[in-house]
């Protein structure tokens, strides 16, 4: 038993290294909690995508990855487009008068558009696939029988408590965001998150 909980606490570890990494997923997390807008959606569909990605990998799905390199490439164009469009509409906020701040014109406000825009940020990111099933599917691998099931869970559990614990943690800064100009500072922070990462998936892809 104590090695299962040793095994249990390594993987949550690992993932948790790896998940609580400043990047363009966390920041549109923590942008919606702030809001107080579909952070339950938004935090099931984060934890609900690693947990079948570090799954998949925990149990040699990873393979496909390396059998078809063209996914990788897709998803590294697709997801540096996508960040640099979103990237500019948080530049656009940001610099926008502060009479024509509104939360409503920042985050997703309806349920197609919250579902839509999560997912991009976790499909379309290729680091999330190399984090997730390739890094802790090959150690996850390397155990066998119930060990290798309790790596897995102590993977994905650790996406579950971040992600629960950013989206609904938020709501105690959001005293802070009653001040427009608050607002303006967080968009143009999360614009340079986006666009660093745009520019080197992009600088991945073309050196």
């Amino acid at each position: 038993m104590s090695e299962l909980i040793n095994v249990f606490f390594t993987a949550f570890a690992l993932a948790a290294g790896l998940i609580m990494a400043i990047g363009a997923q966390n920041a549109h997390v923590l942008r919606q909690g702030i809001a107080g807008h579909y952070v339950g959606i938004t935090v099931i569909l984060c934890a609900f995508f690693d947990t079948v990605l570090m799954t998949s990998g925990v149990f040699g799905f990873g393979w496909l990855l390396t059998q078809l390199p063209m996914l990788e490439d897709v998803a590294r164009l697709g997801g540096a487009v996508f960040l640099l469009w979103y990237g500019s509409r948080c530049v656009r906020s940001a610099m926008a008068p502060l009479s024509s701040v509104s939360v409503e014109s920042r985050v997703a406000t309806s349920l197609p558009a919250a579902i839509a825009t999560v997912s991009a940020f976790t499909l379309l990111n290729p680091h999330v696939y190399l984090d997730t099933v390739v890094l802790i599917g090959s150690i996850g691998g390397q155990y066998e029988g119930s060990a290798r099931t309790v790596f897995a869970v102590g993977a994905f559990t650790a996406s579950w408590v971040w992600f629960i614990a950013l989206g609904y943690g938020a709501r105690l800064v959001r005293p802070y965001f009653e001040n427009p100009r608050a607002w303006q500072v967080l968009d143009g922070f999360i614009a340079l998150v986006m666009f660093a990462i745009a520019l080197s998936l992009l600088w991945e892809q073309f050196r």
